[in-house]
Formats: structure tokens, C-alpha cells, sequence
């Protein structure tokens, strides 16, 4: 399945910034970077996310937001960005809904694939990369950028 070229589906959820964020909330005048991890607190997402949110200046620069997202409660995403520094906001799939509807749900390991998703201003997904293994993180920030960049 892939969602390239496709209106992305919207969703809400609840987010460490205190208040729900709506995907289409962002339509006609930010970019949104959807970044779908694993797990909270596990090696491979220790280094991605800190490095996303070290970027989050350029991502902003280029017009752009970067959200992640995976099946963690707040609580435990709040924990997790205060040990790592990780500024960005992070959103809780708790039922891996959104996991599912991008395609990205590994039911049964109750998790998400680690994936990056790119909309345009209009809604449209223009970048999907989902990693073969969950481990796997070959699409780093500065690829990502240089696509939001080319839009």
C-alpha cells in the first residue's frame, strides 16, 4: 500500500504539548514530516528523534513541522523527551489507529514500523520511506529536509 500522490488521512491526537493536534489543522500553510517510531526509551529511537528535534530550527526554516508519533502514552512520551532533550512534539497512537491508516501498524508486536511521511501544504503525501526492519534507520533528518526543501 502506498499512500504516494494520495490526500494523507487525517487524525488527532493527544500530544506533550498538552493540547490534541489535528493533521489538517496544518493544511495551506505548513508542511508536516510525520515520523513513526517503535518504542519510547529503545536504542535506534534514542538516536533518531533527538536528531529530528536538532533540526527542528531548519525543518521550521523550510516551512515545516516535524511530529512523531508511535503507540506510547503521553506520559511516558514526556519522560522520554525530557531524558533526550527531544523538543519536538510527540503524538500517542495508543490503538494504532493512524499506524494503520498510513499503513505502518505491526499489530502483533503492538508497534509501528519506523516510516517517514511528507505533506505538502495542500494534504498531499509526497515522501513515504518505510525502513524493512524496525531496527533500520537509513532515511536520516538531512534527507528528509532536503525533500520538504523541493516541495
Amino acid at each position: 500500500m502506498t499512500l504516494l500522490g494520495q490526500p494523507a488521512p487525517d487524525f488527532t491526537l493527544p500530544s506533550t504539548g498538552g493540547e490534541p493536534v489535528t493533521l489538517s489543522s496544518y493544511r495551506g500553510h505548513r508542511t508536516v514530516v510525520l515520523v513513526f517510531y517503535p518504542m519510547d526509551f529503545s536504542p535506534v529511537c534514542s538516536m533518531q528523534l533527538p536528531e529530528y528535534s536538532g533540526r527542528q530550527d531548519d525543518f521550521g526554516d523550510a516551512g515545516a513541522v516535524v511530529l512523531g508519533i508511535n503507540r506510547d502514552s503521553v506520559y511516558t512520551h514526556r519522560a522520554w523527551a525530557a531524558e533526550y532533550g527531544i523538543e519536538l512534539p510527540l503524538l500517542a497512537d495508543m490503538t494504532l489507529t493512524v499506524a494503520r491508516d498510513y499503513g505502518v501498524a505491526i499489530d502483533e508486536r503492538g508497534i509501528t514500523q519506523r516510516a517517514v511521511f511528507i505533506i505538502d501544504k495542500e494534504g498531499v503525501v509526497r515522501y513515504e520511506a518505510i525502513e524493512a526492519k524496525t531496527g533500520d534507520y537509513t532515511v536520516r533528518p538531512e534527507q528528509v529536509l532536503e525533500r520538504v526543501r523541493a516541495l
